[in-house]
């Protein structure tokens, strides 16, 4: 039975990658990471929205929160306030350092106990923040890495379906699936309304209005949809 891990963090670039997984495989499983973020309350909820919503074979909610410990990152440290967007192309203080690579090992190792042959993450290189564990040669790599990892019979594929999209292409593919984008948040800053400022809010807002979509969430600042 083809079997497949995806990781589902709330976003809804991870939603999409859910339902892009739940068209092409026979059985899904949902992990999700809490790593110490300020916003890991509501993405926590939401990820159980989702998670009824796709209803898969099974999740797996996992604390990491040393990466909170180890700090660097304005998601998880208290010291580093969460800045408003400035377009800059420098790798941006969110992000988490190496996070990526914690959350596909977890995701290998409940993979080879199951029996899953996939792992699906919704990572972006071309229209992200420009984090450098979400480059396409990165997942090229630490399959390799997996590869050498494990037991020879083993073989787990890590798919990156959206990872040469822009935003705007996934809202497209999302619409077209069916995703319920209601129940994704991408807010760095609040857990109950979302800024509109930080960085990941207005890339997402920006998607929206490329697309001609109105998006579902709340804002606290007033958007100008139709411009």
């Amino acid at each position: 039975m083809n079997k497949a891990i995806v990781l589902v963090s709330g976003g809804m670039d991870s939603l999409v990658t859910a339902a892009i997984a739940k068209r092409e495989c026979e059985k899904i499983y949902f992990l999700h990471l809490n790593y110490g973020q300020k916003t890991a309350k509501k993405e926590l909820d939401v990820f159980q929205k989702i998670k009824e919503f796709y209803q898969p074979a099974d999740t797996l909610v996992v604390e990491v929160s040393y990466l909170k410990q180890i700090g660097g990152s304005s998601l998880t440290d208290e010291n580093i306030p969460v800045k408003d967007y400035n377009g800059s192309e420098e790798v941006p203080d969110s992000y988490v350092p190496f996070r990526n690579a914690h959350l596909i090992t977890i995701a290998t190792s409940w993979a080879e106990v199951i029996g899953a042959d996939k792992i699906y993450i919704g990572a972006m290189e071309e229209d992200s923040s420009g984090y450098p564990d979400c480059r396409d040669s990165f997942y090229k790599s630490f399959e390799k890495t997996i590869d050498l990892g494990t037991k020879e019979e083993t073989k787990i594929e890590i798919i990156t379906p959206i990872i040469h999209k822009t935003k705007a292409d996934i809202i497209q593919i999302g619409k077209e699936l069916g995703v319920p984008f209601e129940l994704s948040w991408s807010c760095y800053r609040n857990n109950d309304i979302a800024c509109g400022k930080c960085e990941s809010c207005v890339l997402r807002i920006n998607a929206f209005k490329e697309t001609g979509i109105k998006d579902p969430i709340p804002y606290e600042i007033e958007i100008d949809w139709e411009e």
